[in-house]
Parts: structure tokens; sequence; C-alpha cells
């Protein structure tokens, strides 16, 4: 965020990285990301999610009811760090990735402040919105309800009272090295530098499966995935792909536990990876779920639905752990020396025709029918308001959600 000061010009005074609720960044990983010489500098600054936020607005109660097919009629509260709104900057630039994405539809714009450098509130909801809405209806698509009320918060919040301007990339991989390298770079202050990227982004990184296959096999980097809280982008970024009655195999050598943090861990090991109406049906019943939102999307996303069986392996849950929260288990050393060996895109083990991902984060999967039909949401699961508590709980310590992660 620059600012202009006497006789030095402009110059960038703040940096915040958009993490929503997730924990701040270790001095090891801004190195990583934004070099040695610039995170030396004193300008970073962590956004505080529970001290340091400001709501700036409301979406009107009717968006919400249309966007949850009338289980919630609240008010969406359009949050801000105070730092990025109380106007101290001659100009704010919002950066990030565009990628297909499981809340939002497409990652980035308005999301990275809404939800990157917004507050608890209205986090959890987004995300319950999104989840109540149903994820097959909203990957990859700029266009959504959930969209429809963070834009509302854009247009009547933001334009003409903030210095807004978007830098959005693009990032695939290089088809001869293998290596990430960004495909577009867009840049202005309103929507269409953002639908710009989203096209794009959906030709790079959106795969179209003319056959559905019946066997998915998706690898987890150890040193970023330590968690079905994390880990289950093998199962969002698939679902439409993977042929009914098929099966999904996560290898993740280093998923040890569920939530990423204690408290969404207990949530997690309690009620499972259950399916949307069970789910529904427990938050109406039970008060840590509905102060939890973000907890209950979670555990929607992570279900098949029953349509496809999910088998983990991971590096350090045990079977007993992994069947009680709703998965089959399979163990890590025997299914990565089956499948370990395979390369991106399909190939065949024991006869069988498997389709094997190495790396979930950049990219969606689908089968042509069913990234047209969609899903159905939460439509059968009793239908009717659902009571969410006025005092959400946020995911301190090492987790979160939200955030500029794609």
């Amino acid at each position: 965020m620059p600012n202009v000061e006497a006789n030095e010009g402009m110059k960038v005074t703040d940096v915040m990285p958009a993490l929503g609720t997730h924990a701040p960044m270790t001095e090891e990983q801004c190195k990583t990301m934004f070099g040695e010489e610039m995170c030396s500098s004193d300008i970073f600054r962590v956004h505080d999610w529970r001290n340091d936020v400001v709501t700036i607005g409301h979406a009107p109660p009717s968006m919400v009811s249309a966007a949850t097919q009338g289980m919630v009629s609240k008010p969406w509260p359009a949050q801000l760090n105070k730092l990025v709104w109380e106007g101290r900057h001659d100009l704010v630039f919002s950066i990030g990735q565009v990628v297909p994405h499981e809340v939002m539809g497409m990652a980035n714009y308005n999301k990275n402040l809404f939800v990157g450098v917004g507050g608890l509130d209205a986090i959890n909801l987004s995300h319950f919105i999104g989840a109540v809405y149903g994820m097959e209806n909203m990957m990859g698509k700029a266009s959504n309800p959930l969209k429809d009320i963070l834009n509302y918060a854009s247009e009547n919040f933001l334009e003409n009272k903030l210095p807004l301007f978007y830098i959005l990339t693009v990032m695939g991989t290089n088809a001869d090295s293998g290596e990430l390298e960004m495909k577009g770079l867009f840049f202005g202050n309103d929507i269409k530098c953002y639908l710009a990227a989203c096209e794009l982004s959906l030709s790079v990184n959106f795969t179209m499966l003319e056959e559905a296959p019946m066997k998915v096999v998706v690898h987890l980097d150890e040193d970023e995935f330590h968690s079905t809280w994390l880990g289950n982008k093998a199962i969002y970024r698939t679902r439409m792909a993977i042929a009914t009655g098929g099966e999904l195999i996560v290898l993740g050598p280093g998923v040890k536990r569920f939530g990423e943090d204690d408290g969404c861990d207990i949530l997690i090991r309690k009620y499972g990876y259950v399916g949307t109406p069970k789910i529904m049906e427990l938050m109406r019943e039970n008060e840590d779920l509905q102060n939890n939102l973000s907890v209950v999307a979670h555990l929607i996303h992570g279900s098949s639905e029953g349509r496809f069986d999910i088998t983990y392996c991971p590096g350090a849950l045990s079977q007993v752990e992994v069947e009680k929260a709703g998965f089959k288990y399979a163990d890590l050393d025997e299914m990565t020396a089956k499948y370990g060996h395979l390369k991106d895109g399909w190939g065949e083990v024991d006869g069988e025709k498997v389709f094997y991902i190495s790396n979930p984060a950049l990219g969606l999967w689908a089968h042509e029918s069913r990234f047209e039909k969609g899903g159905n949401g939460c439509e059968g699961s009793g239908g009717g308001e659902v009571p969410v508590g006025e005092n959400q709980v946020g995911v301190g310590g090492s987790g979160g959600v939200g955030g500029n992660r794609g």
C-alpha cells in the first residue's frame, strides 16, 4: 500500500498478506514468497482478524436468503482491516492469483479483501453460503450468488471510496519443463480485469475430461498438506470428474490431523464427513456447529455425498481415526508403491485405468456432464432456516479459513 511522503515521492509503506484467519506467515515463509531483502524491512503487517476489523456495510438479507435457499436470512457484513479502510494510503494494490476455488467459484478479486483481510463473521458466513449453495454449482464459475454478495459490497462500499487497484495473475505449468510459470497478468480497478483473468484461468487451470475416471489418485505435498482441512482440496478439485461409483485415493504423507487447530480437529472427529443432509440435521441440534460455520462448510465440502468412495492414505493418522471420520483407509506405503510412479494424467496399473494428479491446488478437473449439471447444494437436507450462532468461533493457532491461498 503506497503512500506519498514529502521529498520521497511514492513508496510502499505497508504490506499485508491476505490470510483470512490463517496464522501469520513465518519468517521462512515470508522469505520464500517475497525474498529476503523485502522481508528484512519493517513494512509487513499482520492481519489481526480479531481486533483490527471494521464493518463498512451489509449486503441485504434477501441476497443471503437467495444464496442459501432460505436457510439463512441475515445480512452479510462487509468487513475490512482498519489499515486498508481508514484512508492512510494514496493507492491500495490487491495482488493475487486467479484459480478455480471451492468456496468462491474463482479465487481472488474482492475475495482478497472481504475474506483475505476481512473479519470472522463475514468469513464464516461466506464459507457457509458457498457450501449451502453447493460446491459443484460454484467451482470454476466467476458468477454465482456468493460472488454477487461480494460484488454488491464492492460496488456499494468500495467504489469511489478506496483508491484500489487489482493486480491478478494466472499461473500454469510449462508443458516442456513442468515448472510453474505466469500465463497472464491483469491490472485494473473494477471487475473487468477479474473476468478476463477468470477466462484465461479456465483455459489454463481447468481440465475437461471426455471420460469420467473410475479411479483418481491425488498426491498431497508432504510439506504443504498436514491436515484433511487443507488436504481435502484433493476432493474439491476432482469431485466433478470422478464417475459415480468410482474411487478417489488420496496419498497424504504429511497428513497427521483433521483440523488445522485443536478446536476444528475436535469437531471434525466428533461429527465426521457424513454428507450434507446429516450435517445440516446435526447443525440444527448442536450449538457448537451453529457457532462454527466454517467447520460446517468444511464437513459439507469434504463429503462425496455417497457418490464415490474416498480412501485416505495419511502419513500419521490411524485406520481407526480415518474410518471414524467417514473415509476409507489404505496404507500409505502400499498405495505409494502401487501408484507413486504415475505421471499426471491417464495411466494404467494392473490393467486398470487411473487418472493421476500430483498437485490438486493447481487446477480443477471435471467431466462435461457434471460441470454443466452442477450439484444439488443443500436440497433435500430438511429445508427451512437453520440456527446460526451470533458468537462465531475463530480458527486460531496454526489454522484458519479464507485468505489468498488459492
